[in-house]
């Protein structure tokens, strides 16, 4: 077999992805484990353990995802360095929910809504790079998804704005459940196909 076909190449690329999602997997457990090793030590917060929660379920989502890309027949530099900065973008909303030390903040929440201008940053560019990664597998991997896929990157990126601009914790408590509502329905449509 060629070493440089594509089937040789999906594993080299997926362990290069996995490993970065690995990585920002083990700090959001670390963070929990943390707050129940040290319950006292920072003021835990419904919003954060929620969005902490959110990403996770995006970071499983992603690997599980990213499976499809067995099919791609033409691999280049290019896709495989957008892959990995996909992936590091989500390493990074993993790391801005699970900091090294919040002492200079009143709790988890002070911390969040502080750092929300990173983190939605960050977030709203995850739509470019999902639709993108859509793309890469094809059109008819896209059309799958119907119009709810279209319509929800620029709603994605509204409600994005409006969390960098708010800092309003009932503005971010909805945003979070609005989420996690948001990736219950794609688990639940679409989750045992990656075709």
């Amino acid at each position: 077999m060629d070493p440089h076909s594509p089937v040789e190449l999906f594993p080299h690329v997926r362990i290069v992805m996995g490993t970065v999602i690995g990585l920002a997997i083990t700090r959001l457990l670390m963070t929990v484990a943390g707050l129940i090793q040290h319950p006292n030590r920072a003021r835990p917060s419904l919003i954060h353990l929620l969005w902490v929660f959110s990403i996770l379920v995006e970071l499983i989502l992603f690997w599980w995802w990213e499976f499809a890309l067995y099919k791609l027949e033409h691999w280049t530099f290019g896709i495989i360095l957008f892959l990995v900065a996909y992936a590091v973008t989500l390493f990074l909303l993993a790391a801005l929910l699970s900091a090294d030390s919040i002492a200079e903040y009143d709790g988890y929440e002070d911390f969040f809504i502080k750092r929300r201008r990173w983190f939605f940053g960050l977030f709203a560019a995850t739509f470019f790079f999902d639709s993108v990664d859509t793309l890469i597998k094809g059109a008819q991997y896209w059309d799958r998804f119907g119009a709810a896929y279209a319509i929800q990157i620029p709603l994605g990126l509204i409600l994005c704005g409006i969390a960098i601009a708010s800092g309003d914790r009932r503005v971010h408590l909805a945003l979070v459940l609005l989420h996690l509502v948001y990736q219950a329905y794609w688990i639940t449509t679409f989750f045992y196909s990656v075709s």
